[in-house]
């Protein structure tokens, strides 16, 4: 599936490039936000312009704040049932196949085209069971009291320059809540799609799974190729009751022009999990680091990720998990693979504070080169306050050998064929873990890129 195509614009707003406190107040106002939202958005903004660019990963002295365009309207209202969504904004999410997707395998989707949520559907089966999922703009004026008692508390708009950004300009993303004791076992999913040129999108997550239930939340995002850059920077913020157990799989095929700098972050309560399972190919630069706070005792996060770096591009990602509390466990397996000159890195931190008794953590990162040009990183940033906890850390860097290459084509397939084969299992780890339908996708997604370079015929 080809998802770098380009559809003619037609907007019902578009702010134009640079950002200032004008623009935020009119955000705002478009929106129709509560007093305490504009509060918060302003502070923000002050916040942004306080903070350093971060200078310990990749080079981000090209990402020029005035060039990028902070907030699109499509339409002018959000539709519940497909058809009645615009022509031209259908047309985009029917070539990436999502109507398809929708009536198969999902509880529930979300469409977001630009700036705003265009459709959101929710299956009445999961309705009748108290189930909330829409977009956070219309969460925001149907459930003001538990968006402000949530909102940016797990990821607060001081943890980094680019949440601040996003606590500013915030806009769409979507809202999931799941009551107590209710257990889906069909997954909900949105799917972003940025369109324009020197776009930034930045849209907000927040998923409450109360104790005793279980989620599975899927993200699809896409963006076509231009010759100038755009800006992506989301928070995604998922608390995780006692007992209950949150799933959050993306798989992001961003184009070669997109920044790529989102903060994404779970709290666990006891006996809580949390699953993250993620796929980041394209984007030009991409710095995303999921991160799981263990705070009550026997909570479990797992953290699964596939980079792929190629050409000119710099995957920077990993994990973080804070253990708070006894008894608590975590998981990382980092899978990276650099082709045609891409960087791939592995960034990650464990922390497991004094007082979390018997706590257990495992990682390990695995990178693939393809060859001479391309290169992989890994930091690991290990803190280990208690002294009855146990951490493991592997980390490999290979590639692919002559003697492999031979054995599988000496079975008969080709060079191409073989050097796929190699690959794909490389990353089985992680891709077992993933939808069936989604890892199919996945599956073609790889291929095409490694056809791209050349790699595979």
């Amino acid at each position: 599936m080809d998802t770098s195509f380009k559809t003619v614009e037609k907007y019902a707003y578009s702010s134009g490039r640079g950002l200032s406190k004008k623009l935020i107040e009119e955000i705002s106002r478009m929106k129709k936000e509560p007093e305490w939202m504009l509060k918060f958005r302003l502070r923000s903004y002050e916040i942004f312009l306080s903070k350093p660019m971060p200078a310990w990963g990749p080079d981000l002295s090209k990402l020029n704040f005035d060039d990028i365009i902070y907030y699109i309207k499509p339409d002018e209202y959000k539709a519940s049932n497909w058809n009645d969504v615009p022509t031209e904004i259908k047309d985009t999410f029917e070539k990436l196949g999502i109507p398809e997707i929708e009536r198969k395998y999902l509880a529930g989707s979300i469409a977001q085209y630009e700036s705003e949520g265009v459709y959101a559907k929710l299956k009445k089966e999961w309705e009748d069971k108290g189930i909330i999922f829409m977009d956070m703009d219309s969460a925001l004026q149907q459930y003001p009291d538990i968006i402000k008692e949530y909102f940016m508390k797990c990821v607060p708009n001081t943890d980094n320059k680019f949440s601040a950004l996003h606590g500013a300009v915030w806009s769409g993303g979507s809202f999931a809540y799941i009551p107590a004791g209710v257990k889906m076992d069909m997954p909900l999913q949105t799917y972003f799609r940025m369109n324009a040129n020197n776009e930034g999108q930045f849209e907000h997550t927040l998923i409450i799974a109360e104790p005793d239930s279980s989620v599975h939340y899927i993200e699809g995002c896409t963006a076509p190729v231009y010759t100038t850059n755009s800006l992506h920077s989301a928070v995604v913020e998922i608390y995780v009751k006692e007992n209950a157990k949150a799933r959050y799989t993306t798989v992001q095929n961003w184009s070669n022009n997109v920044y790529n700098l989102n903060t994404k972050r779970a709290w666990v309560e006891r006996n809580g999990k949390m699953e993250w399972v993620g796929g980041s190919l394209g984007s030009y630069i991409t710095m995303l680091y999921p991160s799981s706070v263990l705070r009550g005792e026997y909570a479990t996060a797992s953290h699964l990720n596939i980079a792929f770096g190629k050409g000119n591009t710099w995957k920077d990602g990993g994990a973080k998990v804070i253990h708070n509390a006894p008894y608590t466990s975590s998981k990382v397996i980092a899978k990276s693979i650099s082709m045609g000159g891409g960087t791939s890195v592995y960034r990650g931190l464990i922390r497991i504070n004094k007082g979390a008794y018997m706590a257990k953590s495992h990682v390990q990162c695995d990178a693939l080169i393809m060859d001479e040009k391309s290169r992989s990183d890994t930091y690991p940033h290990n803190e280990i306050y208690e002294p009855t906890a146990t951490l493991s850390h592997e980390a490999s860097v290979g590639k692919i050998s002559e003697e492999q290459i031979y054995y599988l084509t000496s079975r008969g397939l080709r060079e191409e064929e073989a050097k796929s084969m190699i690959v794909l299992g490389f990353l089985d780890d992680v891709m077992r873990e993933i939808p069936f339908e989604f890892s199919i996708e996945l599956n073609r997604l790889i291929k095409l890129e490694m056809s791209k370079m050349g790699a595979v015929g």
